[in-house]
């Protein structure tokens, strides 16, 4: 009798693991492995400050490299809500409109680094915008990507840099995700190509910037598919600097408690074939249950 409820238990647990949003269980592994093995930072000499003036010393790992398989699920954290259409619109913003300009977004989130004009230098969308020359003419590395995936998805050489040493000092900050590389499969006995990609991040401050930046690429994956003819496949996420601020550690203590909660399903406007006529309207989490949200997050400057 014990060993036939012994077996009901475990395949019960696996029923439940099974129905945890993934990104849950990364985002879960990914703190535990920073709080518990991570280096400190305190007491060095550290950039960024807290409002207070207060150095904001930070628990770091190197080298961080997490998966999504963007065809089994959307890796929106259940452990808290993220805003998809904020991040959504954020993305276009660099993306799409090629903007180096806060009052074109419709968020606040980057007005710490803005001007009396609304510009952020030199920086993200700004770089996107700039043109350059290429056998088959002038383009910016936006419209490089699309032409490539398109007319030579095999191609190894499609990728996007902003990340440019010449610009940095008229940048107001210099760019956290900097790169994406993105790589065409097919898998056997298909015809439809797989598009993947590789989202290169050389600081991250996991709390308030990580699941916002694994669902602003994934949600790219999926738009760049789509107008090409493909289906999105995996994301890969590189960290050069994960880290949890000090301040942050208690919020993230809490958060990582939380029991993990199914994922939602993901819906993209299939009508949408040009990737300039996106809107933030045309993305949907649907049936997005989750914990309630971490209120009052000090950021650090």
């Amino acid at each position: 009798m014990k060993e036939v409820l012994s077996l009901w238990q475990k395949r019960e647990t696996e029923r439940q693991e099974n129905r945890m949003s993934y990104a849950d269980k990364v985002f879960i592994n990914m703190c535990r492995d920073i709080i518990e093995n991570g280096t400190s930072t305190e007491g060095e000499k550290v950039r960024p400050k807290w409002e207070d003036g207060t150095a904001a010393y930070t628990i770091k790992k190197f080298g961080v490299v997490n998966r999504y398989d963007l065809s089994k699920e959307f890796p929106a954290l259940t452990l808290r809500r993220t805003a998809i259409k904020s991040c959504v619109d954020e993305l276009l913003w660099i993306w799409q409109k090629k903007s180096n300009n806060v009052h074109e977004l419709k968020s606040h989130i980057w007005d710490s680094w803005a001007d009396e004009n609304g510009s952020i230098g030199k920086a993200y969308g700004y770089q996107m915008q700039v043109k350059h020359q290429y056998k088959e003419g002038m383009m910016d590395q936006v419209d490089r990507v699309l032409y490539d995936l398109k007319e030579n998805p095999y191609s190894r050489r499609i990728m996007t840099n902003l990340y440019v040493h010449e610009d940095l000092h008229e940048m107001n900050l210099y760019p956290c995700a900097y790169s994406m590389t993105f790589n065409v499969t097919k898998e056997e006995g298909s015809e439809q190509l797989t598009l993947n990609g590789i989202l290169n991040q050389r600081s991250q401050d996991v709390l308030t910037a990580n699941n916002w930046n694994v669902c602003q690429y994934a949600v790219l994956l999926h738009m760049f598919a789509q107008v090409c003819g493909m289906k999105a496949g995996e994301l890969v996420h590189v960290i050069a600097d994960a880290h949890i601020y000090d301040r942050h550690i208690p919020l993230i203590e809490e958060l990582i408690s939380r029991e993990p909660l199914p994922a939602p399903k993901f819906w993209l406007n299939p009508e949408v074939k040009d990737f300039y006529d996106f809107t933030p309207d045309d993305v949907r989490l649907e049936d997005y249950e989750t914990h309630p949200q971490i209120k009052n997050i000090p950021v650090a400057i």
